[in-house]
């Protein structure tokens, strides 16, 4: 598939690996495909490479309501198509399954889940070049997006395509008006991160989710502190020094657009949610701090984003009611307290379901809270 994307390539066993992303609108994900050796026996005429693993694991169906959903999808000539949307089948794979392909660092011993998903031209008149692969995600309970992996095989005289059992449907690039194909995507995410939800980013701007049926009383959000529990983290002062500061996060509230509307605001912007995050810091360690703490928080969403604050410039001004400016507003002295907000947007349709402080300087190490409680 061909995109106009910066691409690095590296051959890799026969193939190469292709990292592409794709930034979606002001929310901003990264979207990484690999492709590599389709399986072990296509990489070596159709004998098994050594020391490759015969192993297979059956994957694990998922609970995923096959809802189908009309979406807006943009070809390359940027002209809108509307489709329909179907996720038919989600299952949880093993990592022994892709042990037959040279994957990337980054994704080695991760849990492959397979997305297979139906589109239909809902026009007039054919398509051409349907793909909607990219708008798709699956994303762990703690709002981070899975990694996509596509599979190629390198070699035109074997007999295998590589894709595992689970993942075989190979969809249809041409569509007649009404008619359906289905496609099948592999995502990648961490063993400690199972999937809660699939995602699809309209290219319209809003955002479709699909719950994984139970997913959420899991409890599957490793290293996610409840709402509302203090933590500990370390930013930096104006000269660098690192500072350790006491944190407690105080709530998630949906704000309105109408609470803008002093701004100047992009016509992508203003098709979005604001979310406004108030959390108070203690300054525990020695030197002074700038009242700009929330600069470093993140709100992660169910359909896989991942929101930093938004940038207001309102010198002098008022600022934003529901979502005050710093108090005090000097600086925030050893031992002091101050609470600030901070605004986030993300798409119609998403939700909020973790806030991130991701700390600065040396030993800063990220802390993610549930994005449910407090004042929401």
């Amino acid at each position: 598939m061909q995109s106009k994307d910066p691409e690095r390539r590296s051959e890799i066993n026969g193939g190469m690996v292709r990292v592409r992303r794709r930034i979606t609108g002001a929310v901003g994900a990264g979207v990484v495909m690999l492709l590599a050796a389709g399986c072990a026996g296509a990489a070596t005429g159709g004998k098994a490479s050594p020391g490759a693993s015969a192993s297979v694991v059956a994957a694990e169906p998922l609970p995923l309501p096959p809802t189908p959903r009309a979406v807006t999808w943009t070809d390359s000539d940027h002209r809108a198509h509307p489709l329909r949307v179907t996720p038919t089948r989600l299952a949880r794979g093993d990592a022994a399954n892709l042990e037959h392909v040279r994957l990337d660092d980054d994704l080695k011993g991760m849990v492959p889940y397979y997305l297979t998903f139906s589109y239909t031209n809902t026009g007039k008149a054919p398509v051409s070049g349907v793909d909607p692969t990219g708008n798709f995600s699956v994303n762990g309970a703690d709002g981070r997006a899975g990694q996509p992996v596509s599979l190629f095989r390198t070699n035109p005289l074997a007999t295998s395509s590589g894709q595992p059992e689970e993942c075989r449907e190979s969809g249809r690039a041409r569509l007649a008006a009404g008619e359906t194909a289905a496609l099948c995507q592999i995502f990648m995410l961490p063993k400690d991160r199972k999937a809660a939800t699939v995602s699809y980013k309209d290219d319209g701007g809003d955002t479709f989710l699909w719950d994984i049926d139970g997913a959420a009383a899991e409890g599957n959000t490793a290293g996610v502190l409840p709402a509302g529990r203090p933590a500990d983290s370390v930013t930096q002062d104006t000269y660098d020094h690192a500072v350790p500061v006491h944190l407690t996060p105080k709530g998630v509230r949906t704000g309105s657009l109408a609470d803008l509307d002093r701004f100047d605001l992009s016509a992508e912007t203003k098709k979005m949610v604001p979310y406004y995050v108030t959390i108070e810091y203690r300054n525990t360690g020695k030197y002074d701090l700038l009242p700009s703490m929330k600069d470093g928080v993140v709100l992660r969403s169910a359909g896989g984003q991942e929101a930093k604050k938004m940038l207001l410039l309102d010198i002098g001004g008022p600022g934003v009611g529901r979502c005050p400016e710093s108090v005090p507003h000097g600086m925030v002295r050893p031992q002091a307290t101050v609470t600030e907000c901070s605004i986030h947007l993300l798409p119609k349709g998403d939700r909020p379901v973790t806030v991130v402080f991701q700390g600065k300087g040396q030993g800063a190490q990220p802390v993610v809270w549930r994005a449910t409680g407090g004042d929401r």
